[in-house]
Formats: structure tokens, C-alpha cells, sequence
């Protein structure tokens, strides 16, 4: 988990970008997380929806890699929610 956190709750995390993958399959959604990354400041956060089950695994692994905390990994129904903060 990131620092942030234990600054303030999730609920207080102030998000800049909206990544909807909702339908795509793998690779697609870390794909375009990719590029939507990429595209942002350091320590800005992006909400990313998705309804591939394999994100709950690929987007994990796509944030250590990369050094990018993963601030939430959310199920909420058929729906995956997930908050990233781009590494400074």
C-alpha cells in the first residue's frame, strides 16, 4: 500500500484521470493503462474501471514492476475499481 493512506482514507484521495475498460479483454486494459500513465504527471492518481477478471492479476503485477503504487484493488459486482498513483 502506499503512504497516502496513511495520510487520509480512500475516500479523501483526490483523483485526476478516468480509465474506463469496461469489455476490453487482456492485454487491452494494462495496455491502455500504459499509455494513460505515460500521459500523466508524477503522483497523480487514475481511477481505472475494468470487467476482465485477469486485471484483478495483470494490473498488480503491472504496478510493481513499474514501481507505480496501487492505492485500491476493488471488486464492486461484476466491476473492478482501481486507484494508481504514478510514481514520482
Amino acid at each position: 500500500m502506499s503512504d497516502v493512506l496513511l495520510e487520509k482514507s480512500i475516500e479523501e484521495v483526490e483523483v485526476q484521470h478516468e480509465l474506463d475498460t469496461c469489455g476490453l479483454f487482456c492485454p487491452e486494459p494494462v495496455m491502455m493503462l500504459h499509455n494513460k500513465i505515460r500521459d500523466m504527471s508524477p503522483g497523480e492518481v487514475v481511477r481505472v474501471l475494468a470487467t476482465d477478471p485477469s486485471t484483478k492479476r495483470d494490473i498488480p503485477k503491472f504496478c510493481n514492476f513499474l514501481e507505480h503504487p496501487l492505492l485500491l484493488q476493488n471488486e464492486q459486482g461484476n466491476q473492478f475499481v482501481y486507484l494508481i498513483r504514478k510514481r514520482i
